[in-house]
């Protein structure tokens, strides 16, 4: 491989390990927000999932990653997979705010 090459590789290396930083943060970011939501939901007893929110965010997030040139399907997944983690978060949440009110 030439020196130019090996150059050009470690660019472009250097970007995806700054995106992949900025995911991290943007993710952190992201669920110090849902799990204000999983609080607010546990306290005014509202179920943990939204399908309804689920699937207007589904819709949406395909919709940008038509516009980005992304892959909506892998968009869709990821998208999935945050939902469902998020959904955990707010059961245990829920659970953790029934547990504190029966010893209350």
């Amino acid at each position: 491989m030439s020196d130019q090459a090996i150059k050009q590789l470690l660019e472009l290396r250097a970007s995806i390990d700054n995106i992949d930083a900025a995911l991290v943060n943007i993710l952190a970011e992201r669920f110090r927000c849902t799990k204000a939501v999983g609080v607010l939901k546990a306290n005014y007893n509202l179920p943990p999932a939204d399908p309804e929110r689920e699937k207007k965010q589904i819709e949406r997030l395909r919709r940008l990653a038509n516009e980005a040139q992304l892959d909506p399907d892998f968009a869709e997944k990821f998208l999935n997979f945050i939902i469902r983690e998020v959904i955990r978060h707010h059961e245990a949440i829920a659970a953790s705010a029934n547990t504190d009110n029966q010893t209350a």
